[in-house]
């Protein structure tokens, strides 16, 4: 009897490695949304231009002519100036900016899975700037992205699931955070907003405002193990865990600077992957775009 449990148990774990695979895998899959509206009737800074730093320097997944070039067209047209950055931070590659995005930074493939993505300098610069003035708008989606970005986001105090969430009570796999569902929180980047809809993603815990919050029946996939053998790299991940009341999007304030961290990557920019909608253009009507717009006023301190 034991015996079958166990299997059972392991069966379980199979499927689970499978799962998580597929989701990572399909990350190369996707294209961006060519057809999506980026356009903006009124833009926000039409004077002064606030400057946006654009990393690709980290192995990124989403890059400003790829994947994530919806997102960047539309601050782009909201008057956002934007550079892509090619080096490893530090105070002299990030003073000159107003704004750092990061998104999906991914660990070197040839490293254990859990050694991150910026080493302990960077993460020293990204901080200090923060303190002194700057914002940073961190980005790390799903399994592997939690590991590889989770120093980080310590630094700041936002402690990164790691893995994979999902909502047992959503047919479609889509997660909604709406005034409804009494998901969507309280603070100046969700004003006058309705619903919010994520595709997968990790989780977010800490002392920090909770834009999203997963509901009841949200569960989270985690790596348990992780270890290196005869030259390669393998992880094992435990059953689903609760993550009923943590967060997949937080803001606070930091010094004299500001951090959003999102758990979820599509959800402010606008993809395809085998013909289906995903993101900003999710057939659904979503606040989605608006979101994305008002993150980016609060980090650059444009008053509501």
């Amino acid at each position: 009897m034991i015996t079958s449990k166990i299997k059972k148990w392991e069966s379980g774990l199979i499927m689970i490695y499978i799962a998580v695979g597929l989701v990572t895998s399909c990350t190369t899959l996707q294209k961006r949304d060519k057809r999506y509206n980026v356009s903006i009737n009124k833009p926000t800074y039409t004077k002064q231009y606030p400057t946006v730093l654009y990393d690709e320097a980290h192995l990124n997944t989403h890059t400003s002519k790829g994947t994530y070039k919806p997102f960047v067209d539309l601050i782009s047209n909201d008057g956002y100036k934007v550079y892509v950055n090619k080096h490893k931070f530090s105070i002299q590659v990030l003073e000159t900016y107003d704004l750092l995005v990061i998104c999906n930074a991914k660990s070197d493939k040839n490293l254990p899975r859990d050694i991150g993505a910026f080493t302990a300098e960077e993460c020293k610069a990204v901080t200090n700037w923060v303190r002194e003035g700057g914002s940073l708008l961190l980005i790390a989606d799903h399994h592997p992205f939690g590991l590889a970005n989770r120093a980080l986001a310590a630094s700041f105090g936002v402690k990164m699931g790691g893995g994979s969430v999902k909502d047992g009570s959503v047919q479609d796999g889509q997660l909604e955070f709406s005034r409804s569902n009494g998901l969507l929180g309280e603070h100046a980047i969700t004003n006058g907003l309705d619903k919010i809809v994520t595709f997968t993603g990790q989780s977010l815990g800490g002392n920090a405002v909770s834009l999203l919050k997963f509901g009841a029946n949200t569960t989270e996939v985690r790596p348990d193990s992780i270890w290196q053998q005869e030259g390669k790299n393998y992880i094992r991940f435990g059953k689903p865990e609760s993550v009923a009341g943590l967060s997949q999007a937080m803001a606070l304030e930091y010094g004299k600077g500001r951090v959003v961290v999102l758990c979820d990557a599509a959800m402010i920019s606008a993809q395809k992957l085998f013909g289906r909608r995903f993101g900003m253009n999710y057939p659904v009507e979503t606040d989605n775009k608006q979101f994305a717009l008002n993150l980016m006023h609060w980090l650059t301190k444009k008053a509501f």
